[in-house]
């Protein structure tokens, strides 16, 4: 405080930083739900009103969660519609589901999402794994069967890959058909040749709702690149592993495994690459924790779509969710040296 000519002017003082660029984390939400629309326009077209029913449930689920909790916390419960985060956790969940789950279990993962894996450690920001990935995990082990369960998607014509018809594609998903195949000791049912390729990069394949279009995907983390909400280390080391990882094993055996373009379109990898791994709460913070956390989730990915594949075919949440486990030991592993600290002998 400073006193001249009668006049007193009061200083703040503050930690860093002192400038701001003026982003907050509800813009940061809104460009996360501004990427997500391609997605979830080719969820609406593929499968119709499952996919509008299990977004709306979804989202109001999460934000109505948001506002109980907040409120038993003794919280502004308005945070819980401005900030946009339970929007943004409400679509990436159901995301995760299958177009035929009932509205009832949706409700339950959103609120598993929000109140356990999100609010019980003190809210945004305060969270250690992804909310809408420990909902999915929630549901998986709840209700096996109905995470499980997918319908043909809505096909504008019949496509034949390889003796199957779209509709067959479609009703079960790929890496779900792969896996029965392998136990089976039967040929590899999905040959991915040009047609094949354009129709999974498009979304006609059966899944999760928000996963299929691996194009839409992908517009929407360019998307999320160029407003810079995250960086290219996550999805390019995360893409960049498992299709490495894949190529060497379908190289040792390309009668029980599917080249790595097969991986990289099917299943949640995509979804997951661009969306899940990059969220800035439960990822490292430095450059080099950012690519061990990819390298990890992309090795992690394959060796459970590889290894367990007889058993799981999938394997992006789980492995996502490993990585969010031992963020903190990344975090203390890749921290920079301070100017002038000596080395350890």
């Amino acid at each position: 405080m400073t006193t001249s000519d009668d006049k007193t002017t009061l200083y703040t003082v503050s930690s860093s930083p002192h400038a701001h660029s003026g982003a907050s984390a509800a813009c940061l939400m809104f460009d996360v739900i501004v990427a997500l629309m391609p997605a979830l326009l080719a969820a609406v077209y593929f499968f119709g009103f499952d996919a509008i029913r299990l977004v709306a449930v979804c989202v109001a689920s999460c934000v109505g969660a948001e506002a109980l909790c907040r409120k038993a916390m003794g919280r502004p419960v308005k945070t819980a519609l401005v900030d946009l985060s339970a929007v943004v956790t409400g679509l990436l969940l159901a995301f995760n589901l299958p177009p035929s789950l009932p509205s009832w279990m949706a409700v339950l993962g959103s609120v598993f999402a929000i109140g356990i894996a999100k609010q019980a450690f003190g809210g945004l920001g305060y969270n250690p794994f992804n909310p809408a990935l420990a909902g999915r995990a929630f549901l998986l082990i709840s209700f096996t069967g109905r995470m499980t369960a997918w319908h043909a998607a809505r096909l504008p014509e019949r496509w034949s890959f390889g003796g199957l018809t779209a509709d067959a594609l479609t009703g079960a998903t790929p890496l779900g058909m792969v896996k029965e195949a392998v136990r089976a000791g039967d040929p590899l049912p999905v040959a991915m040749d040009g047609a094949t390729t354009v129709r999974f990069l498009l979304g006609d394949m059966g899944g999760c709702i928000g996963e299929v279009s691996a194009l839409a995907l992908i517009v929407g983390g360019l998307y999320l690149l160029y407003r810079r909400c995250i960086t290219w280390h996550v999805p390019v080391c995360y893409l960049g592993t498992a299709a490495v990882f894949s190529a060497i094993h379908w190289m040792v055996d390309p009668a029980a495994a599917m080249p790595p373009h097969f991986h990289l379109l099917t299943g949640g990898l995509m979804l997951g690459a661009w969306f899940m791994a990059t969220d800035m709460v439960t990822t490292p913070v430095t450059t080099r924790g950012l690519i061990v956390f990819g390298i990890g989730c992309g090795v992690l990915t394959m060796t459970i779509r590889i290894v367990a594949g007889g058993i799981y075919p999938e394997g992006v949440s789980f492995a996502i969710l490993l990585m969010n486990a031992i963020t903190p030991l990344i975090n203390r592993a890749t921290r920079p040296r301070l100017f002038g600290q000596r080395r350890k002998a």
